[in-house]
C-alpha cells in the first residue's frame, strides 16, 4: 500500500509540474502578444503625432493666408488702388490729365 501511495503522489507531482509548465507557457505567450501589440500601437501613436503636427502647420499657414486675403480686400477698397487698376488695365485717366507716349 505504501508503494501505491508513493506512485500516486509521484504522478500528482509530475502532473502539477506539467500543469505549471503549461500555465507559464500560456502566460509567456500572452506577454509576447501584448508586447508586440504595444509596439504596433506606439508606431501608430507616433504616426498620428506627426500627422497632427503637419495639420497644425497647415492651420497656421491657412490663418496667415486668410489674414493676407483680408488685408488685400481692404486694400482693394481704397480709392488709390481702384485708380491704379483703372489706369493700368483699363487705360482710363482723368479728363484734365495729359498722356505722354514714349517713342522707341
Amino acid at each position: 500500500m505504501a508503494r501505491a501511495r508513493r506512485r500516486v503522489a509521484y504522478r500528482k507531482r509530475n502532473q502539477n509540474r506539467f500543469s505549471m509548465f503549461l500555465v507559464m507557457l500560456v502566460v509567456l505567450m500572452i506577454m509576447i502578444v501584448v508586447a508586440v501589440k504595444s509596439v504596433e500601437l506606439q508606431g501608430k501613436i507616433d504616426a498620428k503625432a506627426m500627422e497632427e503636427e503637419q495639420l497644425d502647420k497647415q492651420i497656421t499657414a491657412e490663418k496667415d493666408r486668410t489674414e493676407e486675403i483680408e488685408e488685400f480686400g481692404k486694400e482693394v477698397q481704397t480709392k488709390g488702388y481702384i485708380e491704379d487698376v483703372a489706369r493700368e488695365k483699363l487705360g482710363l485717366m482723368y479728363e484734365d490729365e495729359i498722356l505722354f507716349k514714349e517713342d522707341n
